[in-house]
């Protein structure tokens, strides 16, 4: 980030405007860890005088490589945000009272022994509990606020192994969805307490009885995906709670392969990809690929 200085102000003050959903105190660590160039050169002193025409030169840098190892494969990670990858089967945030079971537990305190206390993990989405796939996580509740504030401009991506094949190629399913008194999700004709939600969906292969499908969610309601997938007549494979066959195990072939968002501090779109698990497409009972 580089800009000329149209007015004379302090560097702390400048920068604190610049950065919008930073702290003071962040903004001076920035500064302090030699991330800021004045005229090509570095600068410590956050009460710096800038004048008309002098050159702010921010240069990103990522955060020390660390000798402990992640509990889970991290994608990215910045000052601002850490994105990681869920495995099938854990919660993404846990119940009180059960310790370190959960995604986010376990991520928290690997964060925290890394950084020798400084720095915290904040949920901003969720996955199901048995969906896989790629969740970010923000280092401050400022970052935390302004991703979910921009969140509807952000694009999500799925796959999912699907019983038997849609009757069209690529299709919208658009219903108003509620929760019943055993916690399953419906979908219901009267909007009275329920939420809209919009599910898009495309063929990427298929054999007689199943069909791989990426699943682009418009919006992020509970269940949403297994929910529509299941009304269409296609529950995802292993998903019995949602009607899919009993003969397979319980993981679920659903997927969060990709996510892009609007980057909290620059304000660029990043995005984020995530492989299909190893044994995604292996059907146990028959242990072969179902194509």
């Amino acid at each position: 980030m580089k800009t000329t200085i149209k007015s004379e102000t302090s560097l702390l003050d400048y920068l604190f405007g610049e950065f919008k959903t930073a702290s003071k105190t962040t903004v001076k660590q920035r500064i302090a860890h030699g991330n800021v160039r004045v005229n090509g050169k570095m600068i410590t002193n956050p009460s710096v005088l800038l004048k008309e025409g002098d050159i702010v030169d921010y240069v990103r840098q990522s955060p020390p490589v660390s000798k402990i190892k992640p509990p889970f494969p991290v994608l990215y990670e910045d000052e601002a945000i850490l994105v990681a990858e869920k495995p099938a089967g854990m919660l993404t945030v846990g119940e009180r009272g059960l310790g370190g079971t959960s995604f986010y537990q376990q991520l928290l305190i690997w964060m925290k022994e890394k950084s020798e206390g400084k720095e915290r993990l904040f949920v901003v989405h969720r996955l199901d509990r048995e969906v896989s796939g790629i969740l970010v996580f923000a280092k401050s509740e400022p970052i935390q606020e302004n991703i979910k504030n921009n969140w509807n401009e952000s694009r999500k991506l799925y796959y999912a192994l699907v019983e038997g094949k849609p009757k069209e190629e690529k299709g919208t399913i658009r219903s108003w969805l509620t929760e019943g008194y055993d916690q399953k999700v419906y979908s219901t004709t009267s909007q009275d307490g329920a939420k809209l939600a919009v599910t898009h969906y495309r063929v990427m292969d298929h054999t007689p009885d199943y069909t791989l499908l990426e699943v682009d969610l418009e919006t992020g309601r509970k269940n949403q995906i297994r929910v529509h997938l299941s009304e269409m007549g296609c529950p995802v494979v292993g998903d019995r709670r949602y009607g899919a066959d009993a003969k397979f195990e319980r993981q679920i072939r659903l997927h969060a392969c990709y996510l892009s968002i609007r980057h909290p501090v620059n304000e660029t779109m990043v995005e984020f990809k995530s492989r299909m698990p190893k044994g995604f497409l292996v059907l146990k009972e028959e242990n072969e690929k179902y194509k």
